[in-house]
């Protein structure tokens, strides 16, 4: 299987991966047989597997230009990329109600929401943010329509889980997310752990070493 069927068959498992895990009665389900920590990151490893798949088989689509590949949007992927990898970590290492992540040990406290106070959904605002980087660095038609989806999803997802947790969580929501933001520039309070700010500068390091061996592409500008 190669060129557009290949990117297609990508595309359509990386959306059933995304879709089916996260019914709650699925998500339930999973949640109980592994543990809300195996969940999560047997989520999130499927998910980068899934996400590594599609990418290759964008590259590999037939190209048809959209965006002119000009020299400056080879920075925003570079530019971009550490904040993607610090909201990630950030995201991953607190307790979130609201959305995506919620590996932290501490529970979550309305009055110090850390950078739920910058963005309730840290995983979706770094998907938004990679996306539209690479979307202006990598203009082809497949790579348009990979990272404008993405983007896309990111976006409708904040909307969606935030319209779902809040009939779900009732006049808790309002007591819980009221310092927390669904996308916004506030900075975290508290700010994230120095570790958070290690381990994603540590991930930034390796996926910029891994880019060109695994997608083909130097991320140097």
């Amino acid at each position: 299987m190669t060129g557009w069927a290949f990117f297609l068959a990508a595309l359509i498992t990386f959306l059933l991966s995304h879709a089916i895990p996260v019914r709650p009665g699925v998500r339930g389900r999973l949640i109980n047989t592994l543990g809300r920590k195996g969940y999560f990151a047997a989520y999130s490893a499927l998910s980068l597997l899934v996400l590594a798949w599609l990418i290759v088989a964008a590259a590999r689509a037939p190209y048809v230009e959209v965006i002119p590949p000009l020299a400056i949007f080879r920075w925003a992927p570079l530019l971009a990329m550490p904040v993607v990898c610090w909201l990630a970590v950030a995201g991953l290492s607190v307790q979130n109600p609201f959305s995506f992540g919620g590996m932290g040990n501490r529970p979550f406290d309305p009055e110090n929401p850390g950078i739920l106070r910058t963005t309730r959904h840290p995983i979706l605002a770094a998907l938004m943010l990679w996306a539209g980087a690479h979307l202006l660095a990598n203009g082809s038609l497949s790579h348009v329509i990979l990272f404008g989806l993405f983007a896309a999803f990111a976006v409708v997802g904040m909307a969606l889980i935030d319209r779902r947790k809040q009939r779900e969580m009732g006049a808790e929501w309002t007591r819980l997310s009221r310092n927390t933001a669904r996308l916004s520039l506030r900075a975290p309070q508290p700010w994230p752990r120095l570790w958070v700010w290690l381990v994603a500068l540590a991930i930034f390091v390796v996926l910029f070493h891994l880019h060109a061996p695994v997608i083909g592409l130097s991320p140097a500008p």
